[in-house]
């Protein structure tokens, strides 16, 4: 699972691609504060490309980013906020939320954690880093990613269980640098943001198959909530 948390089997990819759609988006038009241009616009740039690349409709796409920019008159008031906690079984995870309504937001996530625990701002932090995460494939024959990490500026990579998938992982001030240089060394990037990984996660292996589906079952819940842009986990293996 790693440092990223994703939702598995049928049930939970149902609705998948409509998820994504509606946190691109808000992703999106928080990038489009800074202008509707992505040429001009790096984080904006990033977005759009992986916006392409996963079919977004056009439509969509555009009216993310002139809301964003402002360029319709409705004011955009996403707020980001972090909840640290616990899933079952002392599994540690960070949940980035982008709301437009704290006051709701938050009795939900308290609501949800029941299951696990909800600890205070920096409770789990200390046990994540803040880093870049860029995935990407190979766009080359023969693309050595351990090269292209070393010439582009990553400070680490990580192979994903999809075949030729690769996370390479970034100092946060280096996640458009390195970004833009991967291409140059044989690699398409697929998605580049900003997130946690866990320094000392727990082992899938250490836990039961009663256990771990808890776990999964957790996650899923909190996945799905509508303010929910990522769930960073505590859980290797």
């Amino acid at each position: 699972m790693g440092a990223q948390w994703k939702a598995k089997g049928k049930e939970l990819a149902a609705n998948a691609k409509g998820r994504l759609f509606g946190r691109l988006a808000k992703d999106i038009m928080i990038a489009a504060r800074s202008g509707a241009d992505p040429a001009s616009n790096a984080r904006l740039r990033l977005l759009v490309e992986q916006a392409r690349k996963v079919s977004m409709p056009k439509e969509t796409l555009d009216r993310a980013i002139k809301k964003g920019a402002g360029l319709t008159g409705d004011a955009v008031n996403f707020e980001r906020v972090i909840y640290e906690g616990f899933a079952p079984h002392r599994v540690a995870l960070m949940v980035e939320c982008l709301t437009d309504n704290v006051n709701r937001t938050a009795p939900e996530m308290r609501v949800l954690f029941r299951k696990g625990q909800l600890g205070t701002s920096g409770s789990v932090a200390w046990d994540f880093d803040h880093i870049g995460m860029i995935e990407a494939e190979p766009a080359v024959a023969g693309a050595d990613a351990e090269v292209a990490a070393i010439e582009a500026g990553a400070q680490d990579l990580e192979v994903g269980d999809e075949e030729g998938s690769v996370t390479f992982l970034t100092d946060p001030a280096d996640l458009d640098l390195v970004s833009r240089a991967l291409p140059t060394h044989g690699f398409r990037v697929n998605s580049a943001k900003l997130g946690y990984k866990p320094k000392n996660p727990v082992s899938s292996a250490g836990l039961s198959a009663e256990q771990l589906e808890e776990v999964e079952s957790f996650l899923a819940a909190i996945d799905a909530h509508d303010d929910v842009q990522n769930v960073f986990v505590g859980l290797s293996g």
